[in-house]
């Protein structure tokens, strides 16, 4: 999971859910769920013009914002409508997510804190950095905050084969660097560009990110030991600048 940048909707897709979103508020307190669940489904055109602004926003092929590996094929209501109807049609309550991820590990699941404030990340809110430390070598997330510990289960961070996609992300990052650092040497700008997009485009794009931060963490030396040169690659700014654009 990686911090994601929030976009703008179209002016028109934002009138027309606060209407909606007036609707359920007009309705009994009881019946607003049900209400809710409905005005989404029978709304098309606002679910289209909702996915086609995260699909932008996610990275690589539109991947999940939970997951980082499947394509992202629907849209989630973070704070699901059963808890909060009234934020069915708040833009800032959506997010891209594989069917997986969406219907099967989260859900109706949402834990929250002795506040009453969620514990799951939200990638377009928080970095999900803070709260969730990488494995390089195994693949596998470890929390660093209790919402770190509530999203990894909620979520099934460390479950259904994503380890070993994370391993093998990690294989084709080291691969695309190194390509990357060949072309430089022999000044083939088109070269470092199509492996800067290599790696850009994989899923997993949570690997990268990690690889780039942990470079210069004051473990850095033993985390990669097994490829020094590739920590030194991941610390060059201009290599750096170009992943991270």
């Amino acid at each position: 999971m990686i911090r994601i940048v929030r976009s703008d909707l179209p002016a028109g897709t934002v009138a027309e859910m606060a209407v909606l979103t007036r609707a359920i508020a007009s309705t009994p307190v009881d019946d607003r769920s049900e209400k809710a669940r409905a005005s989404w489904r029978s709304q098309a055109k606002v679910r289209s013009s909702v996915r086609s602004v995260l699909g932008e926003m996610a990275v690589g092929f539109t991947t999940c914002m939970y997951c980082g590996e499947s394509r992202g094929t629907d849209v989630d209501h973070f704070e699901p409508v059963v808890r909060n109807p009234l934020r069915a049609f708040d833009w800032l309550n959506h997010l891209l997510a594989c069917s997986t991820c969406n219907s099967h590990q989260k859900g109706r699941r949402f834990p929250v804190d002795a506040s009453g404030a969620p514990l799951p990340i939200d990638p377009t809110a928080e970095d999900p950095f803070e709260h969730l430390l990488l494995t390089l070598s195994l693949g596998v997330y470890s929390p660093l905050t209790e919402k770190g510990e509530a999203t990894i289960a909620v979520l099934g961070l460390n479950e259904r084969g994503l380890p070993e996609g994370r391993k093998h992300a990690r294989k084709v990052v080291a691969l695309a660097l190194r390509e990357w650092d060949r072309a430089r040497e022999r000044d083939r700008s088109d070269e470092m560009a199509e492996n800067v997009r290599t790696v850009q485009d994989q899923p997993f794009a949570d690997v990268c990110q990690s690889m780039l931060r942990q470079a210069f963490s004051p473990g850095a030396d033993v985390v990669f030991s097994d490829c020094p040169d590739l920590l030194v690659l991941l610390r060059r700014e201009d290599l750096r600048e170009a992943l991270l654009r």
